[in-house]
């Protein structure tokens, strides 16, 4: 009996370990919205962290986050690092590229709860006096993560956490003076 329940045991494990193994080994994560306001207007939303209080969800995640910002005010370089409570966790993020109303590109340095990096992505597409904005976020998928992915739906999670941001981003951007 011992030895049966040893066997299906070993084969549960390796059935386990063999779709672990067939799972993406990338990630990637995107919503987007229409906002009735020019391209500079979004741009500049994005492009400086520090406006980003206004806007982003993740801010929302713990009112005492610690945030630390470093280099210039916006633009490549720019970046700020954050140590917050269990749902905020703690990491870093810096702009590596910064093209002005077309897009921001940031690494994410994750620390707690998990570590890991991925690069978030802004993408801004003007179409007449409204700009289209997309929000993604990608990377790559070591073993472990991809065992967690088979549990945790990142799509459903970080969409509705985009969606929700861009939702705030397509408020603040359509009420700030045009000019």
């Amino acid at each position: 009996m011992l030895i049966k329940t040893l066997v299906a045991l070993a084969v549960i494990v390796i059935a386990f370990v063999a779709i672990v193994a067939m799972q993406p080994s990338e990630f990637r994560v995107a919503r987007q919205t229409t906002i009735a306001a020019p391209v500079q207007a979004v741009f500049t939303q994005v492009n400086d962290f520090q406006k980003w209080r206004a806007w982003s969800p993740y801010d929302k995640l713990d009112p005492a986050m610690k945030k630390t910002y470093d280099g210039p005010s916006a633009g490549t370089g720019a970046s700020y690092s954050w140590v917050g409570n269990s749902n905020a966790g703690e990491g870093r993020a810096t702009i590596t590229e910064s093209r002005p109303n077309e897009l921001v590109r940031i690494k994410l340095d994750f620390v707690k709860p998990m570590a890991g990096t991925a690069v978030a992505a802004f993408a801004f597409k003007p179409e007449g006096d409204r700009t289209v904005v997309e929000w993604s976020l990608a990377g790559d998928c070591n073993f472990l993560s991809k065992a967690v992915h088979l549990f945790l739906d990142m799509d459903k999670m970080v969409g509705g956490q985009f969606e929700e941001g861009l939702a705030q981003l397509k408020s603040v951007a359509e009420a700030a003076p045009k000019g």
